[in-house]
């Protein structure tokens, strides 16, 4: 795999994943526009479960970024003999 693109991509869910833990739990998610144009989705997205669901999904991606930092697989490389 690229190194730019490898580097990207574990920025990128480790971003993903900070938004997704912090989010749920801040003023934003509360004033949306999905739950002014559809009230039945306030007692779903409101829920506290709904946002611990959401938030875990931010700690998992967040711990795949840090487990993308620590591998390292390269197979143009050939072990020294």
């Amino acid at each position: 795999m690229n190194r730019i693109y490898r580097a990207l991509l574990v920025v990128l869910a480790f971003e993903m994943g900070a938004l997704l833990l912090y989010l749920p739990w801040s003023i934003y998610w509360e004033n949306n526009y999905f739950l002014g144009h559809y009230p039945w989705l306030m007692h779903v997205v409101l829920h506290p479960f709904f946002r611990g669901a959401v938030s875990g999904i931010g700690i998992l991606d967040i711990l795949l970024a840090i487990g993308w930092i620590g591998s390292r697989q390269d197979p143009d490389r050939v072990p020294p003999q």
